[in-house]
């Protein structure tokens, strides 16, 4: 009889996804070691309008009109959460791209539900040569 309830993994295969991580588990992990040894505050625990240092890897980059000008976004992803960096009047810039890891300062504020932080101060960090 199967006691676990509805959801729960039971047998060996439920004990082997419980003791091996995704692969997404291990990035964000690897993320998170990376982001403390910059002394970075964790996107989790970035709150109220207040500047915050932040690092990771951005996921997506895209160009969309704020007010008629242009804005740049990126995803910024550091293991435990995301925010969006935007950078006004921006089209392009050069380095921020998909995969790339940075570090960024500036104000964060919540819009439509998302963590935001607009014109950012920002590192590029060198690309792995793996």
């Amino acid at each position: 009889m199967d006691t676990a309830g509805p959801g729960k993994r039971t047998g060996w295969r439920g004990l082997l996804r419980r003791l091996a991580p995704t692969q997404e588990e291990l990035e964000a992990e690897e993320l998170q070691e990376d982001r403390s040894r910059q002394g970075a505050t964790p996107i989790v625990e970035c709150a109220g309008r207040r500047r915050f240092c932040v690092a990771g890897t951005l996921r997506m980059v895209t160009l969309r009109p704020r007010g008629g000008a242009p804005a740049l976004e990126a995803e910024l992803y550091d293991g435990s959460d995301v925010i969006n960096l935007v950078w006004l009047g921006r089209r392009k810039i050069l380095g921020i791209e998909p995969g790339r890891m940075i570090s960024a300062e500036g104000l964060v504020s919540v819009q439509d539900g998302r963590k935001v932080m607009f014109n950012p101060k920002y590192e590029l960090r060198p690309m792995d040569e793996t």
